[in-house]
């Protein structure tokens, strides 16, 4: 079970704070994933994505496949927040924005039984960037857990059908880390401070493009070669958590 977990991941990115700003850097951390995961040899998919006009993302859900995937990217769940011109701005003022990031488990197997009559399910068509249809046919999946509110969807795979699994084994998925973080919460709210258990509502990471800096939080260290970091070079940071 340890290898699995280690190996199949869902990841998450969506756009917080700064508007259009925001989904570019959700972008931008999304090509600095897959880069990684190329350097890595991981399989990723993208299961879902929500773009802009101007080519952002406000949010990308997309799942990777490899050995130790999540030992190495389990510490990125949190709060990203980038500080940098954007090509927008005509009066060169330095702009705040910020995204979030969540890791999760996956199971080659589905551990967990879900209540077929909590759950909501929706068929619509696949969408292309701008939100253009892209297929005729209803295969996108959204299923909703009525008792958590939890939404997930997924329009990656061609037929309903699979697109349906697939959805349920991200739901299953978000139910177990739901879980997870209660009991935690129940146990100790000291454990939401750990430097390994990065909660999402806390600001993890800071990307300076004035400076040429990446600075972590958690670990007080900063790297003056952002470039390379979101070319996928994260080896110096993932590994303090790994």
């Amino acid at each position: 079970m340890e290898e699995k977990i280690n190996n199949y991941i869902l990841m998450e990115i969506r756009a917080g704070a700064g508007g259009e700003e925001a989904a570019l850097f959700v972008s931008d951390l999304f090509r600095m994933y897959q880069k990684y995961s190329q350097k890595n040899n991981w399989q990723l998919k993208v299961i879902d994505e929500k773009r802009t006009d101007l080519g952002g993302l406000r949010e990308v859900v997309f799942e990777i496949e490899g050995q130790d995937a999540y030992k190495k990217l389990k510490c990125e769940s949190g709060v990203h927040r980038v500080q940098r011109i954007p090509k927008t701005e005509k009066s060169g003022r330095l702009h705040t924005s910020t995204a979030t990031v969540a890791t999760l488990p996956l199971f080659q197997e589905r551990p967990k039984q879900i209540n077929p009559n909590e759950l909501k399910i929706e068929f619509f068509r696949s969408s292309g960037p701008g939100g253009q249809n892209v297929n005729k046919v209803e295969t996108a999946v959204r299923i909703i857990h009525l008792p958590s509110q939890i939404v997930v969807s997924c329009q990656s795979e061609r037929s309903q059908q699979k697109n349906r699994e697939k959805a349920l084994k991200i739901l299953s998925a978000k139910l177990a880390e739901k879980e997870r973080e209660e009991f935690e919460a129940k146990v100790s709210q000291t454990r939401k401070e750990q430097i390994k258990r990065a909660m999402r509502a806390e600001k993890i990471r800071t990307y300076n493009f004035p400076q040429n800096r990446v600075t972590d939080h958690r670990y007080h260290k900063s790297w003056y070669n952002l470039e390379d970091v979101l070319e996928g070079g994260l080896e110096r940071i993932t590994k303090l958590c790994s």
